[in-house]
C-alpha cells in the first residue's frame, strides 16, 4: 500500500504550494559584516570566470539561481528561492486582486476558451461570457499556436487602464464579436459565506491574503446584524498566508488580553500578541473545521481558538507548520522567503513537525498519514507526552505535529484505490468534463438562477453520468463510478461553479460533507467543550 502513496503526496503537495508563507510586514535590513569578504570575493570571481572565460555559452543567471536554491533548501522545508515569474503569480493571489481582464480559461484544442468570468472584473462589465473563444488579443492571434497558459496570461494581462481589443467567437450563437475595454483590477476573494441554518452561518477562508480581514470583518458585521448564534469557520485546505491577517481575525473572536500567538525571533526573543477589546464575535458559538492541509496561518487561528477554549476544533490533524517567513529581495525581481522566526500557540506549544530526516521525508509525512491508520482512528495520531500543555480551561493539548482536533472525523476504512478515486472526483477532471458537457448545453440553464439551481435536482443526471463514463474512457481515466450520488453531486457542483460562482460550488459540495454534518449535529445537540 505504501507504493501507492506517491500520487497522494503529489496531489496534497500541489494543493499547498501557493501558501506556506506566514508573512510579516516588518522591515528587514541585512548586515554585510556577517559574511566573509574573502568568500564573497571568491564567489564573485567564479561567476566572472564562468561568464567571460568558459568555453561554451552558459546561463550565468541560472547557475546563480540554482546555487542560491541549493543553499536555501538545506535550511528548512519552508525557506525558498522564488523567481520573478513565479513571484508575480503568487503575489496576485496573496494581494487579493490582480490587474487583467478577469477570466479563467482552458485551452480547448488550440483555442483559448473562457471557463469563468470573474464577478467585478472588466470582462464581466464588457459582456464576455463563459464558453467564448478568445481568438485575437490586440492584433495578436492566439489560436492554432499551441500557446502555454503563461503565454496566454502574459498577453491578456497588462497595466491598469490599458486598452485591450478582443476578437471573440461565441459558439452558442455561432457569431464573431469584437470587444474593446480597459484592463483593471480583478478581485480575488478569499472568503465564501452563506447562512446554512436559521441561526447558523458558514464561513470558508481559502487563504490569508492582504484583503482577507476586510472580507471577514464585513461578513461578521452582516451576521452580527442577523443575530447569528453559531458560526462554522472552515479552514480546511487553507495553506496559510499573512500572519497579520490571522491575528486580526482572531481579535474578532477573543476577549481583551487573551493571547493570540507568541513569536520567537532568531535571537530567541519572544513576543506575545494580545487581543484588544471590541471584537464582533465574542459570545457566539464557534466551530472550526480543519484537516491535514490546514497549515501555517490556519493553524495559528485553530491553535488560538483551542488554547483559549473559545470554540470546538473539528476534523483531522493539521499540517504542522510553526515557522514564520519573511520575503527578502534578491535583485532583478527575485526574492527569498527565509524562515526568520517560530510561532507558538497561546499555551506555549510549537506545532512544527520535525524535519530532521530531511525535506523529502517531511513532505512525505502528509501522504503517509493516509496509510498509517490515523485517518481512520484518532488513537493512531502520534502524541508526544513530553509536549503536553494545558488550555485555559485545563484541557490537555499537545505540541510537536499540528493541531489535534477536539472532535475527530474519521474517513471510511477503504482501499488506496478509493482514496485516489475521491481525489480524482474533486480534481480538474470533472471541471474539464463539465466544460465539455456545458459547451453544447448552456442554453438549457440560461433562465435558471443560482438559487434555483441549488434547490433543484440535477436534470438529466443519468445522461450526464453516461457522458462522464465516455469522457473517462476516451481520456484513459480510471475512476470507480459506483458511488453515483457522490459523482452527481460533484458534477453538479462544478456546473454551479462554471455557470455561477464559487459560492454555488461550495454550497453544493457541502451537502455531502461529513465535517459539516458533524458540526451541525453538535450545534443541534448544544455540545460544549
Amino acid at each position: 500500500m505504501k507504493k501507492n502513496s506517491s500520487l497522494f503526496i503529489l496531489i496534497i503537495f500541489l494543493s499547498l504550494t501557493l501558501g506556506f508563507l506566514i508573512g510579516s510586514n516588518k522591515n528587514f535590513l541585512t548586515n554585510n559584516s556577517y559574511f566573509s569578504k574573502n568568500n564573497l570575493s571568491k564567489f564573485n570571481l567564479l561567476i566572472n570566470y564562468l561568464s567571460n572565460n568558459y568555453v561554451d555559452q552558459i546561463n550565468v543567471d541560472s547557475i546563480v539561481g540554482n546555487s542560491i536554491q541549493d543553499i536555501i533548501k538545506n535550511l528548512d522545508p519552508h525557506s525558498n528561492y522564488i523567481s520573478k515569474q513565479e513571484l508575480d503569480l503568487i503575489s496576485d493571489r496573496m494581494k487579493g486582486n490582480f490587474v487583467g481582464i478577469g477570466v479563467s480559461f482552458l485551452m480547448v484544442g488550440d483555442t483559448v476558451t473562457v471557463v469563468n468570468v470573474i464577478e467585478g472584473g472588466p470582462s464581466k462589465r464588457a459582456g464576455i461570457l463563459p464558453g467564448d473563444r478568445i481568438l485575437i488579443a490586440n492584433n495578436d492571434t492566439l489560436f492554432k499556436r499551441k500557446l502555454k497558459n503563461l503565454d496566454v496570461v502574459s498577453k491578456l494581462k497588462g497595466k491598469s487602464k490599458s486598452l485591450i481589443n478582443l476578437k471573440i467567437y461565441r459558439k452558442s450563437n455561432s457569431e464573431f464579436l469584437d470587444f474593446e475595454f480597459n484592463r483593471g483590477e480583478v478581485p480575488l476573494k478569499s472568503v465564501i459565506d452563506y447562512k446554512i441554518a436559521e441561526n447558523t452561518a458558514y464561513i470558508k477562508i481559502n487563504r490569508f491574503a492582504k484583503t482577507t480581514f476586510d472580507e471577514i470583518k464585513m461578513t461578521l458585521s452582516k451576521y452580527k446584524k442577523e443575530k447569528i448564534k453559531d458560526l462554522i469557520l472552515d479552514l480546511r485546505d487553507n495553506p496559510g498566508g499573512y500572519l497579520f491577517a490571522a491575528e486580526k481575525i482572531l481579535d474578532e473572536f477573543l476577549n481583551e488580553d487573551k493571547v493570540i500567538v507568541i513569536t520567537e525571533s532568531n535571537s530567541g526573543k519572544k513576543d506575545s500578541i494580545f487581543a484588544t477589546k471590541g471584537g464582533d464575535f465574542l459570545k457566539e458559538n464557534l466551530y472550526v473545521l480543519v484537516n491535514g492541509q490546514s497549515a501555517s496561518a490556519s493553524e495559528v487561528v485553530a491553535g488560538a481558538i483551542q488554547d483559549n477554549d473559545r470554540g470546538i476544533i473539528i476534523g483531522r490533524r493539521t499540517y504542522g507548520k510553526g515557522l514564520v517567513q519573511q520575503q527578502l529581495p534578491m535583485g532583478g525581481g527575485d526574492v527569498i522567503r527565509l524562515t526568520t522566526a517560530r510561532y507558538y500557540t497561546p499555551a506555549g506549544r510549537s506545532i512544527q513537525r520535525s524535519f530532521k530526516d530531511g525535506n523529502q521525508d517531511y513532505f512525505d509525512e502528509i501522504g503517509d498519514r493516509y496509510f498509517s491508520g490515523e485517518m481512520i482512528n484518532q488513537d493512531a495520531i502520534p502524541i508526544i507526552d513530553s509536549l503536553e500543555f494545558k488550555t485555559i480551561g485545563g484541557r490537555k493539548v499537545y505540541g510537536g505535529g499540528g493541531i489535534v482536533p477536539d472532535i475527530f472525523i474519521p474517513i471510511e476504512e477503504i482501499s488506496s484505490e478509493d482514496y485516489i478515486n475521491y481525489f480524482l472526483l474533486r480534481s480538474n477532471i470533472i471541471n474539464n468534463f463539465v466544460f465539455t458537457f456545458l459547451d453544447g448545453q448552456r442554453s438549457k440553464y440560461n433562465n435558471q438562477t443560482a438559487n434555483e439551481f441549488l434547490r433543484s435536482p440535477l436534470r438529466d443526471s443519468n445522461l450526464i453520468i453516461d457522458k462522464f463514463k465516455i469522457y473517462c474512457y476516451e481520456n484513459n481515466i480510471t475512476v470507480n463510478l459506483d458511488n453515483k450520488d457522490f459523482i452527481i453531486n460533484s458534477i453538479k457542483a462544478y456546473i454551479g461553479l462554471q455557470l455561477f460562482n464559487e459560492k454555488t460550488f461550495t454550497e453544493i459540495i457541502n451537502k455531502e460533507d461529513d465535517f459539516l454534518k458533524r458540526a451541525l449535529e453538535l450545534i443541534k445537540s448544544g455540545y460544549e467543550i
